[in-house]
C-alpha cells in the first residue's frame, strides 16, 4: 500500500454524557443549533450538529455547550454511526460499546483487520482515514486496498479536504467533523448528490496509487469509442499498475522509482499542485526542434502538465546508468506539421533551460489525436539492450481524437 504525502484518548466522564446522544443527561439544542452556547448559527457544522441532535444520535454537555472541536474516540464515532443508520444493537454487556461494536461490524463497517477489538484500540483517537472508511463502507462502498477508502470517500463527496487538496489523514476527527460526515453518509444513503472537492479526491487518488491523472483530466484516460468504449460507470483508475512504478534493470545494478505521476490543470489557478512548478513564465516545451527556443508554456493555458516525481533507489553501475529513470506518456499525435511549426497539439516535453532538465510534459485539452494507444511507461536510463528495463504502467485504446 502506498503511503501518503501527505494519541491515544481515555474515556473521560465528560465524553460518557454525550456518547451517541443517549447516555447521560443532554443540553437541549434549537433547530439552528443555537441551543449550545459555543455553536453559534454562524458555525460551518451548525445545521449539521442541529439534524444529529434532533435525530437522537449525538448530544451536547449539562452545562450547555456541545464543544464542536473536540476529538473524539473509535467507540465514540462507531456508536453514532450505528445509532445515526439505525442498526440494531443488543443488550449491554462488558464495555459500553461492545454492543455497537458488533453491530458495525455485522454490517461490515468494522472488520478486526481495521484494528484490534480491545479498549486499549477503542479509546484512541479516530483519524480521518479512519473515519473514511467507515463512511465510505456506510455508505456502501468496497476495497481490498486500505488507501483506497479516502479516495471512495471523497469521491463520494462523503469527506472533503482540509484546503488546498490537504487530507489530513492522520489528523485527529473532531465532533463537528464526525457529525456533519455522518449527515453526509445519511444524505448519500438516501439517494442524494453531494457536492464533491475535486481537490481532496485528486489528493486522494494519489495517497491511494500514486495518481491522480484519473480525477483532474478524465477526458483523456477513457475510451468512448470502438469495442473497447468505456460506459460513465467504468473505472479506468482500476488499470493503473502501481507494482509497476518500481523498476529493476536487467543486470539488477540499478533500481528505481515513479513516485507519482501528477496533472496539473494550468486553467486553474487554485490547482494544489502549481506549487510542483517552476514559474510558468519561464517553462518552455520541446516541439523536437532543437533550433526553436522560445515555445512558451504560457502560452498554452488550456493545457495539462503531468508532472513525474522520482527517484533511484540504488545504482550500483553507474557507468551505464548515468541518468534518472525515464518517465513520459506516448500514443498522442498531430496529423499535420503545425506541432514542428510551434503550435501545441501533441504531448510535449516540458523544460526550463534544455529539453530534458524537468520531468513533466505539456498536454494541450484539444487538438491531439491517437490511433494507436495511450500508455504511461518508464525506462532505465540505459541505451544498451543489456541494461535496459521498460515497464508499462498504464495503456488504454484512449479517444480517437481530443
Amino acid at each position: 500500500m502506498r503511503k501518503s504525502w501527505i494519541k491515544g484518548l481515555g474515556m473521560t466522564l465528560a465524553a460518557a454524557l454525550w456518547i451517541g446522544g443517549t447516555a447521560g443527561p443532554a443540553a437541549p439544542a434549537s433547530a439552528a443549533g443555537s441551543g449550545f452556547t459555543d455553536v453559534k448559527s454562524s458555525h460551518w457544522a451548525a445545521s449539521s450538529i442541529a439534524a444529529g441532535v434532533t435525530k437522537g444520535y449525538v448530544s451536547g454537555y449539562t452545562n450547555g455547550t456541545f464543544k464542536p472541536e473536540a476529538s473524539i474516540s473509535r467507540a465514540e464515532f462507531v456508536k453514532m454511526v450505528v445509532s445515526a443508520l439505525g442498526l440494531e444493537v443488543g443488550g449491554a454487556s462488558g464495555k459500553w460499546y461492545a454492543p455497537y461494536v458488533t453491530a458495525a461490524a455485522e454490517k461490515g463497517l468494522y472488520t478486526a483487520a481495521d484494528f484490534a477489538n480491545s479498549d486499549a484500540a477503542w479509546s484512541q483517537t479516530i483519524t480521518r482515514a479512519e473515519m473514511a472508511r467507515i463512511a465510505a463502507r456506510a455508505a456502501g462502498e468496497t476495497a481490498t486496498e486500505n488507501d483506497k477508502w479516502m479516495y471512495l470517500a471523497t469521491k463520494k463527496g462523503l469527506i472533503t479536504g482540509l484546503g488546498k487538496g490537504e487530507l489530513g489523514l492522520n489528523e485527529a476527527t473532531s465532533r463537528a467533523q464526525s457529525v456533519v460526515i455522518i449527515e453526509r453518509i445519511l444524505s448519500a444513503k438516501a439517494g442524494k448528490k453531494l457536492s464533491v472537492d475535486s481537490y481532496a479526491v485528486g489528493s486522494a487518488e494519489i495517497a491511494w496509487h500514486g495518481t491522480n491523472i484519473f480525477t483532474v483530466m478524465p477526458e483523456v484516460w477513457r475510451t468512448t469509442s470502438g469495442k473497447y468504449a468505456m460506459t460513465a460507470k467504468d473505472s479506468p483508475e482500476e488499470l493503473w499498475d502501481e507494482e509497476a512504478m518500481t523498476i529493476t534493470s536487467k543486470n539488477g545494478k540499478y533500481k528505481a522509482q515513479l513516485d507519482a505521476v501528477i496533472a496539473i490543470d494550468l486553467e486553474d489557478p487554485k490547482d494544489p499542485n502549481l506549487k510542483l512548478l517552476p514559474p510558468i513564465e519561464k517553462l518552455k516545451w520541446f516541439n523536437n526542434r532543437p533550433s526553436i527556443k522560445n515555445l512558451m508554456v504560457a502560452d498554452w493555458k488550456k493545457s495539462y502538465i503531468v508532472y513525474f516525481k522520482k527517484h533511484t533507489i540504488f545504482n550500483n553501475d553507474p557507468d551505464h546508468y548515468g541518468n534518472e529513470l525515464t518517465a513520459y506518456m506516448t500514443g498522442f499525435a498531430s496529423n499535420d506539421d503545425a506541432f514542428y511549426n510551434g503550435t501545441l497539439n501533441n504531448a510535449a516535453n516540458v523544460y526550463l533551460n534544455k529539453w530534458d532538465d524537468f520531468p513533466a510534459q505539456i498536454l494541450p485539452k484539444t487538438g491531439w489525436t491517437n490511433d494507436y494507444g495511450l500508455k504511461i511507461s518508464i525506462n532505465t536510463p540505459a541505451g544498451s539492450q543489456a541494461f535496459y528495463s521498460h515497464n508499462t504502467i498504464f495503456s488504454i485504446q484512449g479517444n480517437k481524437s481530443q
